[in-house]
Protein backbone atom coordinates (compact mmCIF):
# COMPACT_ATOMS: atom_id res chain seq x y z
CA UNK A 1 0.00 0.00 0.00
CA UNK A 2 1.17 3.54 -0.78
CA UNK A 3 0.56 6.05 2.00
CA UNK A 4 2.26 9.01 0.30
CA UNK A 5 0.29 12.00 -0.89
CA UNK A 6 -0.37 12.33 -4.62
CA UNK A 7 1.52 14.86 -6.72
CA UNK A 8 -1.61 16.99 -6.95
CA UNK A 9 -2.10 16.97 -3.18
CA UNK A 10 1.53 17.85 -2.59
CA UNK A 11 1.26 20.67 -5.14
CA UNK A 12 -1.72 22.10 -3.26
CA UNK A 13 0.25 22.05 0.00
CA UNK A 14 3.23 23.70 -1.68
CA UNK A 15 1.03 26.41 -3.17
CA UNK A 16 -0.47 27.01 0.28
CA UNK A 17 2.97 27.37 1.85
CA UNK A 18 3.80 30.00 -0.78
CA UNK A 19 0.61 31.98 -0.13
CA UNK A 20 0.95 31.83 3.65
CA UNK A 21 4.71 32.47 3.71
CA UNK A 22 4.39 36.19 4.49
CA UNK A 23 1.33 36.03 6.76
CA UNK A 24 2.07 37.39 10.24
CA UNK A 25 0.15 35.69 13.09
CA UNK A 26 0.17 38.98 15.01
CA UNK A 27 -1.09 41.22 12.20
CA UNK A 28 -4.16 42.25 14.22
CA UNK A 29 -4.43 43.50 17.82
CA UNK A 30 -3.93 40.91 20.54
CA UNK A 31 -7.16 39.34 21.86
CA UNK A 32 -5.68 39.82 25.33
CA UNK A 33 -5.75 43.59 24.82
CA UNK A 34 -8.99 43.92 22.85
CA UNK A 35 -12.44 44.23 24.37
CA UNK A 36 -14.33 43.35 21.21
CA UNK A 37 -13.26 41.86 17.92
CA UNK A 38 -9.62 42.06 16.89
CA UNK A 39 -10.68 43.19 13.39
CA UNK A 40 -13.82 44.26 11.56
CA UNK A 41 -13.53 41.50 8.95
CA UNK A 42 -11.32 38.66 7.83
CA UNK A 43 -8.11 39.11 5.83
CA UNK A 44 -9.52 40.08 2.42
CA UNK A 45 -6.09 40.53 0.84
CA UNK A 46 -5.12 36.99 1.80
CA UNK A 47 -8.48 35.76 0.53
CA UNK A 48 -7.74 37.28 -2.87
CA UNK A 49 -4.33 35.59 -2.96
CA UNK A 50 -5.91 32.25 -2.13
CA UNK A 51 -8.35 32.74 -4.99
CA UNK A 52 -5.55 33.67 -7.39
CA UNK A 53 -3.69 30.50 -6.38
CA UNK A 54 -6.84 28.42 -7.06
CA UNK A 55 -6.90 27.26 -3.43
CA UNK A 56 -10.53 28.25 -2.88
CA UNK A 57 -11.72 25.90 -5.62
CA UNK A 58 -9.70 22.82 -4.66
CA UNK A 59 -12.73 20.57 -4.26
CA UNK A 60 -14.65 21.76 -7.32
CA UNK A 61 -14.53 19.69 -10.53
CA UNK A 62 -12.43 21.02 -13.36
CA UNK A 63 -15.47 21.90 -15.48
CA UNK A 64 -16.43 24.41 -12.79
CA UNK A 65 -13.00 25.96 -12.57
CA UNK A 66 -11.72 23.77 -9.76
CA UNK A 67 -8.84 21.37 -9.25
CA UNK A 68 -11.00 18.30 -8.68
CA UNK A 69 -9.13 17.37 -5.50
CA UNK A 70 -10.43 15.87 -2.27
CA UNK A 71 -10.67 16.23 1.49
CA UNK A 72 -7.05 15.17 1.95
CA UNK A 73 -5.84 18.07 -0.21
CA UNK A 74 -8.08 20.50 1.67
CA UNK A 75 -6.70 19.30 5.01
CA UNK A 76 -3.15 19.75 3.76
CA UNK A 77 -3.93 23.38 2.92
CA UNK A 78 -5.78 23.97 6.20
CA UNK A 79 -2.80 22.54 8.10
CA UNK A 80 -0.58 25.21 6.53
CA UNK A 81 -3.10 27.98 7.21
CA UNK A 82 -3.20 27.20 10.93
CA UNK A 83 0.56 27.51 11.28
CA UNK A 84 0.23 31.26 10.64
CA UNK A 85 -3.25 31.72 12.17
CA UNK A 86 -4.67 32.70 8.78
CA UNK A 87 -7.81 34.77 9.35
CA UNK A 88 -9.91 33.48 6.45
CA UNK A 89 -13.08 31.32 6.19
CA UNK A 90 -11.25 28.74 4.10
CA UNK A 91 -12.65 25.68 5.86
CA UNK A 92 -16.23 26.90 6.00
CA UNK A 93 -16.41 28.12 2.40
CA UNK A 94 -14.66 25.04 1.01
CA UNK A 95 -16.85 22.62 2.95
CA UNK A 96 -20.05 24.43 2.01
CA UNK A 97 -19.04 24.49 -1.66
CA UNK A 98 -18.29 20.77 -1.55
CA UNK A 99 -21.70 20.03 -0.05
CA UNK A 100 -23.46 22.09 -2.71
CA UNK A 101 -21.45 20.34 -5.41
CA UNK A 102 -22.24 16.88 -4.04
CA UNK A 103 -25.87 17.36 -3.06
CA UNK A 104 -27.21 20.64 -4.46
CA UNK A 105 -29.45 21.07 -7.47
CA UNK A 106 -28.16 22.07 -10.90
CA UNK A 107 -29.48 25.62 -10.67
CA UNK A 108 -27.88 26.22 -7.28
CA UNK A 109 -24.55 24.76 -8.40
CA UNK A 110 -24.50 26.90 -11.53
CA UNK A 111 -25.38 30.08 -9.67
CA UNK A 112 -23.01 29.69 -6.74
CA UNK A 113 -19.98 27.47 -7.18
CA UNK A 114 -17.83 29.22 -9.77
CA UNK A 115 -18.32 32.58 -8.05
CA UNK A 116 -17.39 31.09 -4.69
CA UNK A 117 -14.35 29.41 -6.23
CA UNK A 118 -13.16 32.81 -7.44
CA UNK A 119 -13.62 34.28 -3.96
CA UNK A 120 -16.53 36.49 -5.02
CA UNK A 121 -18.99 34.77 -2.68
CA UNK A 122 -18.15 33.83 0.92
CA UNK A 123 -19.92 30.95 2.63
CA UNK A 124 -20.03 29.75 6.20
CA UNK A 125 -21.82 27.01 8.12
CA UNK A 126 -23.91 27.11 11.29
CA UNK A 127 -22.75 23.94 13.03
CA UNK A 128 -22.91 24.73 16.76
CA UNK A 129 -26.63 24.42 17.44
CA UNK A 130 -28.46 26.64 19.88
CA UNK A 131 -26.05 26.21 22.79
CA UNK A 132 -22.90 24.72 21.29
CA UNK A 133 -23.68 21.35 22.91
CA UNK A 134 -26.88 20.19 21.20
CA UNK A 135 -27.04 18.80 17.64
CA UNK A 136 -27.01 21.68 15.18
CA UNK A 137 -29.80 20.23 13.04
CA UNK A 138 -32.24 20.38 15.99
CA UNK A 139 -31.78 24.11 16.63
CA UNK A 140 -33.80 25.24 13.59
CA UNK A 141 -37.12 24.00 12.22
CA UNK A 142 -37.92 23.90 8.51
CA UNK A 143 -41.30 23.51 6.86
CA UNK A 144 -42.13 23.70 3.18
CA UNK A 145 -45.26 25.44 2.02
CA UNK A 146 -47.79 23.63 -0.13
CA UNK A 147 -47.10 23.17 -3.80
CA UNK A 148 -44.35 21.99 -6.13
CA UNK A 149 -41.15 23.95 -5.58
CA UNK A 150 -42.67 26.01 -2.78
CA UNK A 151 -40.56 28.09 -0.42
CA UNK A 152 -39.26 26.83 2.92
CA UNK A 153 -39.84 28.65 6.22
CA UNK A 154 -37.08 28.53 8.86
CA UNK A 155 -37.34 29.33 12.57
CA UNK A 156 -34.72 28.96 15.28
CA UNK A 157 -31.33 30.06 16.60
CA UNK A 158 -27.78 28.93 15.80
CA UNK A 159 -24.96 30.13 18.03
CA UNK A 160 -21.28 30.87 17.37
CA UNK A 161 -21.47 30.97 13.58
CA UNK A 162 -17.92 31.69 12.33
CA UNK A 163 -17.42 34.64 9.97
CA UNK A 164 -21.18 35.26 10.06
CA UNK A 165 -20.79 39.02 9.57
CA UNK A 166 -18.59 38.52 6.51
CA UNK A 167 -20.36 35.67 4.72
CA UNK A 168 -22.83 36.17 1.90
CA UNK A 169 -24.63 32.93 2.74
CA UNK A 170 -24.86 30.75 5.87
CA UNK A 171 -25.51 27.05 5.36
CA UNK A 172 -28.02 26.16 8.06
CA UNK A 173 -29.01 22.59 8.97
CA UNK A 174 -32.64 22.34 10.01
CA UNK A 175 -35.07 19.57 10.87
CA UNK A 176 -38.50 18.96 9.43
CA UNK A 177 -41.61 17.63 11.14
CA UNK A 178 -40.93 14.29 9.45
CA UNK A 179 -37.49 14.08 11.11
CA UNK A 180 -35.45 14.81 7.99
CA UNK A 181 -32.52 17.22 8.01
CA UNK A 182 -32.24 19.80 5.23
CA UNK A 183 -29.52 22.32 4.45
CA UNK A 184 -30.67 25.85 3.68
CA UNK A 185 -28.46 28.56 2.16
CA UNK A 186 -29.58 31.60 4.10
CA UNK A 187 -28.49 35.06 2.87
CA UNK A 188 -26.87 37.14 5.60
CA UNK A 189 -29.09 40.11 4.69
CA UNK A 190 -32.61 38.76 4.37
CA UNK A 191 -36.08 39.22 5.83
CA UNK A 192 -36.43 37.24 9.04
CA UNK A 193 -32.65 36.94 9.51
CA UNK A 194 -30.80 38.71 12.32
CA UNK A 195 -27.32 38.44 13.82
CA UNK A 196 -26.22 38.91 17.42
CA UNK A 197 -22.55 39.70 18.00
CA UNK A 198 -20.41 37.12 19.81
CA UNK A 199 -16.64 36.73 20.21
CA UNK A 200 -14.38 33.71 20.22
CA UNK A 201 -11.40 33.19 22.52
CA UNK A 202 -9.19 34.15 19.57
CA UNK A 203 -10.86 37.56 19.39
CA UNK A 204 -12.65 36.83 16.12
CA UNK A 205 -16.25 37.97 15.72
CA UNK A 206 -18.87 35.23 15.66
CA UNK A 207 -22.59 35.56 15.13
CA UNK A 208 -25.72 34.24 16.80
CA UNK A 209 -28.01 33.61 13.83
CA UNK A 210 -31.70 34.21 14.59
CA UNK A 211 -34.30 33.04 12.12
CA UNK A 212 -37.92 34.16 12.43
CA UNK A 213 -40.13 32.89 9.60
CA UNK A 214 -37.23 33.34 7.17
CA UNK A 215 -38.45 32.41 3.70
CA UNK A 216 -35.91 30.53 1.58
CA UNK A 217 -36.47 29.55 -2.05
CA UNK A 218 -36.68 25.81 -2.76
CA UNK A 219 -33.65 25.92 -5.05
CA UNK A 220 -31.54 27.12 -2.10
CA UNK A 221 -32.52 24.19 0.12
CA UNK A 222 -30.77 20.82 -0.10
CA UNK A 223 -33.19 18.07 0.87
CA UNK A 224 -31.02 14.99 0.35
CA UNK A 225 -30.46 12.27 2.92
CA UNK A 226 -26.94 12.24 4.31
CA UNK A 227 -25.99 15.73 3.10
CA UNK A 228 -25.70 17.25 6.58
CA UNK A 229 -23.86 14.29 8.04
CA UNK A 230 -21.30 14.44 5.22
CA UNK A 231 -20.85 18.21 5.59
CA UNK A 232 -20.53 17.91 9.38
CA UNK A 233 -17.84 15.22 9.04
CA UNK A 234 -15.90 17.33 6.55
CA UNK A 235 -16.06 20.39 8.81
CA UNK A 236 -14.91 18.36 11.78
CA UNK A 237 -12.05 16.73 9.89
CA UNK A 238 -10.95 20.14 8.62
CA UNK A 239 -10.97 21.47 12.18
CA UNK A 240 -8.72 18.58 13.19
CA UNK A 241 -6.35 19.64 10.38
CA UNK A 242 -6.29 23.17 11.80
CA UNK A 243 -5.49 21.78 15.25
CA UNK A 244 -2.64 19.72 13.81
CA UNK A 245 -1.07 22.65 11.94
CA UNK A 246 -1.34 24.92 14.96
CA UNK A 247 0.14 22.28 17.24
CA UNK A 248 3.06 21.64 14.91
CA UNK A 249 3.93 25.33 14.79
CA UNK A 250 3.70 25.67 18.57
CA UNK A 251 5.96 22.66 19.16
CA UNK A 252 8.51 24.18 16.77
CA UNK A 253 8.31 27.47 18.69
CA UNK A 254 8.98 25.55 21.90
CA UNK A 255 11.93 23.75 20.32
CA UNK A 256 13.48 26.99 19.07
CA UNK A 257 12.99 28.75 22.39
CA UNK A 258 14.34 25.96 24.62
CA UNK A 259 17.29 25.41 22.29
CA UNK A 260 18.29 29.07 22.59
CA UNK A 261 17.52 29.60 26.28
CA UNK A 262 20.38 28.59 28.59
CA UNK A 263 20.44 27.72 32.27
CA UNK A 264 23.62 26.72 34.17
CA UNK A 265 25.54 27.08 30.91
CA UNK A 266 23.41 24.59 28.94
CA UNK A 267 20.39 24.96 26.61
CA UNK A 268 17.26 24.05 28.58
CA UNK A 269 16.28 21.73 25.71
CA UNK A 270 19.03 19.37 26.89
CA UNK A 271 17.45 18.96 30.35
CA UNK A 272 15.66 15.65 30.72
CA UNK A 273 12.47 17.15 32.16
CA UNK A 274 12.16 19.48 29.18
CA UNK A 275 13.01 16.81 26.61
CA UNK A 276 10.47 14.36 28.02
CA UNK A 277 7.66 16.91 27.89
CA UNK A 278 8.53 17.87 24.32
CA UNK A 279 8.67 14.19 23.34
CA UNK A 280 5.21 13.57 24.80
CA UNK A 281 3.80 16.44 22.77
CA UNK A 282 5.52 15.11 19.63
CA UNK A 283 3.72 11.80 20.21
CA UNK A 284 0.42 13.71 20.55
CA UNK A 285 1.00 15.39 17.21
CA UNK A 286 1.84 12.16 15.43
CA UNK A 287 -1.34 10.58 16.81
CA UNK A 288 -3.33 13.63 15.71
CA UNK A 289 -1.77 13.32 12.27
CA UNK A 290 -2.44 9.65 11.65
CA UNK A 291 -6.04 9.82 12.87
CA UNK A 292 -6.65 12.95 10.78
CA UNK A 293 -5.46 11.32 7.56
CA UNK A 294 -7.50 8.21 8.29
CA UNK A 295 -10.67 10.29 8.61
CA UNK A 296 -9.84 12.46 5.59
CA UNK A 297 -9.07 9.39 3.47
CA UNK A 298 -12.37 7.76 4.42
CA UNK A 299 -14.23 10.93 3.46
CA UNK A 300 -12.34 11.34 0.20
CA UNK A 301 -12.45 7.75 -0.97
CA UNK A 302 -15.77 6.58 0.38
CA UNK A 303 -14.00 3.36 1.34
CA UNK A 304 -15.87 0.96 3.57
CA UNK A 305 -14.48 0.09 6.98
CA UNK A 306 -15.27 -1.88 10.09
CA UNK A 307 -17.06 1.22 11.40
CA UNK A 308 -18.89 4.00 9.55
CA UNK A 309 -16.77 7.05 8.69
CA UNK A 310 -18.20 8.73 11.80
CA UNK A 311 -16.04 6.35 13.85
CA UNK A 312 -12.83 7.56 12.20
CA UNK A 313 -13.95 11.17 12.61
CA UNK A 314 -14.65 10.55 16.31
CA UNK A 315 -11.15 9.13 16.85
CA UNK A 316 -9.62 12.15 15.07
CA UNK A 317 -11.66 14.49 17.28
CA UNK A 318 -10.58 12.70 20.45
CA UNK A 319 -6.90 13.19 19.64
CA UNK A 320 -7.26 16.71 18.19
CA UNK A 321 -9.28 18.25 21.02
CA UNK A 322 -7.07 16.79 23.75
CA UNK A 323 -3.80 16.97 21.83
CA UNK A 324 -3.93 20.63 20.82
CA UNK A 325 -4.69 21.60 24.41
CA UNK A 326 -1.76 19.62 25.77
CA UNK A 327 0.63 21.02 23.15
CA UNK A 328 -0.11 24.67 23.91
CA UNK A 329 -0.16 24.14 27.68
CA UNK A 330 3.26 22.49 27.56
CA UNK A 331 4.52 25.31 25.33
CA UNK A 332 3.36 27.90 27.85
CA UNK A 333 5.09 25.98 30.62
CA UNK A 334 8.37 25.62 28.73
CA UNK A 335 8.38 29.30 27.74
CA UNK A 336 7.84 30.43 31.33
CA UNK A 337 6.65 34.01 31.72
CA UNK A 338 7.72 34.75 28.17
CA UNK A 339 4.79 32.64 26.94
CA UNK A 340 2.33 35.18 28.37
CA UNK A 341 4.10 38.18 26.79
CA UNK A 342 1.56 39.87 24.51
CA UNK A 343 4.38 41.02 22.21
CA UNK A 344 5.25 37.37 21.53
CA UNK A 345 2.79 35.34 19.39
CA UNK A 346 2.52 32.22 21.58
CA UNK A 347 -0.44 33.58 23.55
CA UNK A 348 -2.32 34.01 20.26
CA UNK A 349 -1.78 30.36 19.40
CA UNK A 350 -3.06 29.45 22.86
CA UNK A 351 -6.23 31.48 22.28
CA UNK A 352 -6.81 29.91 18.85
CA UNK A 353 -6.16 26.44 20.26
CA UNK A 354 -8.79 26.98 22.92
CA UNK A 355 -11.28 28.03 20.24
CA UNK A 356 -10.52 24.87 18.23
CA UNK A 357 -10.80 22.71 21.35
CA UNK A 358 -14.21 24.20 22.16
CA UNK A 359 -15.33 23.80 18.54
CA UNK A 360 -14.39 20.12 18.54
CA UNK A 361 -16.01 19.45 21.90
CA UNK A 362 -14.82 17.32 24.83
CA UNK A 363 -12.99 14.08 24.11
CA UNK A 364 -15.23 12.22 26.58
CA UNK A 365 -18.29 12.92 24.42
CA UNK A 366 -16.52 11.58 21.33
CA UNK A 367 -15.39 8.50 23.25
CA UNK A 368 -19.01 7.88 24.19
CA UNK A 369 -20.10 8.26 20.56
CA UNK A 370 -17.35 5.89 19.49
CA UNK A 371 -18.54 3.38 22.09
CA UNK A 372 -22.06 3.57 20.68
CA UNK A 373 -20.73 2.89 17.19
CA UNK A 374 -18.71 -0.08 18.43
CA UNK A 375 -21.78 -1.46 20.15
CA UNK A 376 -23.82 -1.09 16.96
CA UNK A 377 -21.06 -2.49 14.72
CA UNK A 378 -19.21 -5.18 16.72
CA UNK A 379 -15.74 -5.90 15.40
CA UNK A 380 -14.54 -9.37 14.48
Amino acid sequence: MDFTFSEEQQAAAEAARGVFADVAPDAVPSPALTTGAVADEFDRALWARLADADLLSLLLPQEQGGAGLDAVALCLVLRESAKVLARVPLLETSAAMAAVQAYGGRELRGELLERAGRGEVVLTVAASGRTGHDPAELAVTARQEEGEGADWILDGVQTAVPWAYDADFVVVPAHTAAGRTVLALVPRVHDGVALGEQFSTSGERLGELRLESARIAARDVIDVEGAWEWLRDLLTTGTCALALGLGERVLRMSSEYTSGREQFGFPVATFQAVAVQAADRYIDLRAMEVTLWQAAWRLASGARGALPVAGDVAVAKIWASEGVRRVVQTAQHLHGGFGADVTYPLHRYHAWAKHLELSLGPAAAHEEALGDLLAAHPLG
